[in-house]
């Protein structure tokens, strides 16, 4: 019996489904974040016992494999098994007339088949295959990773892998990886194999088994102008100025913008409780929350405001518009600016 369809069936639901044997005959897996895709296919693989996957698993391409030729193998009968897995990748590379081809076997799928068809992309090519998989099979789309669900999704990996994280470390990791999550997760497995399963990922585990220095990165450079703690701030320009290369300037001026827009939306967030600014804020960390809640303490409204203009004129002329200055140089322009913004209006 086909396993029915949500719109909102997670990930961790889905796997829960293919662990406890609760199989549809079709499913069509599609979105942008590959590493969700990539960890069900695992998942689907892993049905088939080791010693009879020659037999009963067959994974094809969507560049190198006809429509005819994968409802052809879905029809026919697993060897020597119960069901057979069939997989398709890549299947956003066929047409749109090509992916309709499998609506027909969608609607009366094989029993003894799985089919798996992987599309990557913010959407499948074909309305018609979506509608008739999710009548008669699971439809999963990735979610979308936004900076402020980042933390989210890096804190399920790690308790995916035994481990846990503090709020610092799961912003450390979020700071130094982005929203590469087959990154995340390697890196992640790469401490628990260090670490050992349950042990805690602290920033100093961090820094010392991925390469991340905690004293001079991203992260620590706007925490430190979040506290304005000055003497900091110019110690981690000067170590950007020797390593261009570990603080790209986009990098840097996006997450600046993020820090005093926050603090913009903390100023007239009347109920700052913690629930409240997380909802207010867009995170699940509180440690951003407590992070802009302190800044807010030491960044006035109007300063605030003359900050986030003078952010906003460094990436301009980081395009080259009216400047032709070095990153470092601007940087370093920018962060005068911050430290002496008096809170006058631009006019």
């Amino acid at each position: 019996m086909a396993a029915p369809s949500a719109p909102s069936l997670t990930i961790d639901a889905l796997r829960r489904r293919i662990a406890n044997g609760q199989y549809a005959p079709i499913y069509l897996l599609h979105g942008t974040e590959g590493f969700f895709i990539d960890s069900l296919m695992k998942d689907f693989e892993r049905i088939v016992p080791d010693d009879m996957r020659e037999f009963c698993l067959y994974v094809l391409y969507g560049s190198q494999t006809e429509p005819g030729a994968v409802m052809d193998l879905c029809m026919s009968v697993p060897m020597m098994a119960e069901r057979q897995v069939v997989i398709l990748k890549e299947a956003q590379s066929m047409r749109a007339d090509q992916l309709e081809r499998f609506v027909r076997y969608a609607q009366q799928p094989s029993q003894s088949t799985i089919l798996v068809i992987c599309s990557r992309g913010a959407d499948c090519k074909s309305k018609k295959l979506v509608d008739a998989v999710r009548r008669h099979g699971v439809v999963f789309q990735t979610p979308r990773i936004y900076d402020s669900n980042l933390p989210t999704f890096a804190q399920s990996i790690v308790e995916s892998r035994g481990m846990r994280a503090g709020s610092k470390a799961v912003s450390m990791l979020c700071e130094f990886i982005g929203s590469d999550l087959s990154r995340m997760y390697n890196e992640v497995g790469k401490l628990a194999d260090i670490l050992g399963r349950g042990a805690e990922i602290t920033p100093e585990s961090i820094e010392r088994n991925i390469g991340y220095s905690k004293d001079f990165n991203v992260f620590e450079l706007i925490d430190s102008i979040a506290t304005r703690d000055t003497a900091k701030t110019w110690r981690i320009i000067s170590y950007f100025e020797s390593n261009p290369k570990a603080a790209p300037l986009p990098l840097l001026l996006g997450s600046l913008y993020g820090l005093f827009a926050n603090i913009m939306i903390a100023v007239y967030t009347p109920d700052r409780s913690p629930a409240n600014m997380k909802k207010a804020l867009g995170t699940a960390n509180m440690f951003e929350v407590n992070r802009v809640l302190r800044a807010m303490q030491l960044y006035n409204p109007f300063q605030t405001i003359e900050i986030i203009d003078a952010i906003r004129r460094t990436d301009a002329m980081s395009k080259g518009n009216g400047s032709r200055q070095q990153p470092v140089a601007l940087l370093r322009d920018l962060t005068y600016r911050i430290f002496t913004a008096s809170g006058r209006l631009p006019v």
